[in-house]
């Protein structure tokens, strides 16, 4: 089937003008001397219906000449010293991501484009994704995190940076529009990169020549790979601290290999794939932070973790493990009790077993405790 390719209009002053003036608000018409300033930075948007809400979004609620002017200046030069269709686009859009102007927040909203193209992503899923990779540290309770985490998305929203939404569960969830998940990758092209392949129904690895040296997080959640990665990695990804499998329903096999080659991972999930078990490399892990394994149904077995002394995050929901502490190999000869003291989650563990959730027998009484604060935590 043929398809046809449609250019859309941008759209006129008047329309450009009012969708600002709606998303802005239109009180800020009786600040003395702004509607000169404001028509002059609608121009700048080219009538780019995204770029004149986002720029609309960062702006509400200030009412001071000098900060509008300064938003015009910031416009022109951006504008200026680019060329190039796509460029000029992300560059305005740039402007509401430059006025976040918090680095962790920036961080956040980077980390939405990880997600496939039009994903809703639930809310406490992605604020406990922020916590996996650090980015809502230094605060003293899991709480003040959660509530950390919501204020980050609602200032996002008010940026109109990402999109308010219900999940196929009908709980809270975000989206991000296309044209700003470009722009992120925009972003990440100069440093640090992502690799994104999510939701695009790969069959295999891109080839390790397209990864590139400064690799730092690679999402391939919701593909068709594989019933078995092709264990054909030779090269060092030293930078790589977050590798997305999850949902990836035909991966049954992970070769040893694939972790030996990546010594940074931090957050790894592997969450509904049809894996049996995991790779003894992933033993050597030693800067994990989040192993996340849930809802990997057919999953009997996991290698040692005693030496995974950053883990924080355990999630073993809906797997077929049976017995915790046979199936991770904890032996408490090498088990050091302050690797439990750093888990601030361990995820609660189910059985198919009616009525047994969590078997605590195994543990003497002397760890019980931290077993016992982890399950507390569970939010």
């Amino acid at each position: 089937m043929g398809c046809e390719v449609i250019k859309v209009q941008p759209l006129s002053r008047e329309e450009s003008e009012s969708l600002f003036l709606d998303h802005v608000g239109r009180n800020v018409l009786r600040s003395p001397g702004l509607e000169d300033i404001i028509n002059l930075i609608v121009e700048q948007c080219g009538g780019l219906p995204l770029a004149i809400i986002t720029v609309a979004g960062s702006m509400k609620g200030e009412d001071e000449p000098c900060v509008w002017r300064n938003a015009l200046n910031e416009l022109e030069e951006r504008v200026k010293s680019v060329k190039g269709s796509d460029i000029e686009i992300f560059e305005r859009l740039k402007f509401s991501y430059d006025r976040l102007g918090d680095s962790k927040i920036q961080s956040c909203f980077l980390y939405c484009s990880l997600y496939p193209e039009d994903w809703k992503i639930n809310s406490t899923e992605l604020i406990e994704n922020w916590i996996d990779e650090g980015l809502l540290d230094g605060l003293k309770t899991r709480q003040a995190m959660y509530d950390r985490g919501h204020s980050i998305i609602n200032k996002l929203q008010n940026n109109c940076l990402l999109e308010k939404d219900k999940d196929d569960h009908d709980e809270q969830a975000v989206k991000m529009h296309d044209v700003l998940r470009d722009m992120a990758l925009y972003i990440k092209s100069n440093g640090p990169q992502f690799m994104l392949e999510a939701g695009m129904q790969l069959k295999e690895l891109p080839g390790e020549q397209e990864w590139g040296v400064n690799l730092e997080k690679f999402s391939l959640m919701d593909n068709s790979i594989f019933e078995e990665i092709a264990p054909h990695i030779t090269t060092g990804f030293p930078h790589i601290s977050t590798l997305f499998l999850q949902g990836s329903h035909d991966l049954r096999s992970i070769p040893d290999s694939l972790f030996e080659h990546m010594p940074g991972l931090k957050v790894l999930n592997l969450s509904e794939t049809e894996i049996r078990v995991l790779p003894e490399s992933i033993s050597n892990l030693k800067n994990l932070n989040a192993l996340i394994l849930a809802f990997c149904r057919r999953l009997t077995y996991v290698p040692s973790l005693a030496k995974l002394r950053g883990l924080r995050k355990l999630d073993l929901y809906h797997t077929a493990i049976e017995e915790l502490l046979s199936c991770c190999a904890f032996a408490f000869t090498d088990l050091n009790r302050r690797i439990f003291e750093r888990v601030l989650w361990l995820q609660h563990y189910h059985r198919t077993t009616p009525g047994r959730i969590f078997e605590l027998i195994a543990f003497p009484p002397a760890n019980t405790w931290a077993i016992t604060e982890i399950l507390k935590c569970k939010i």
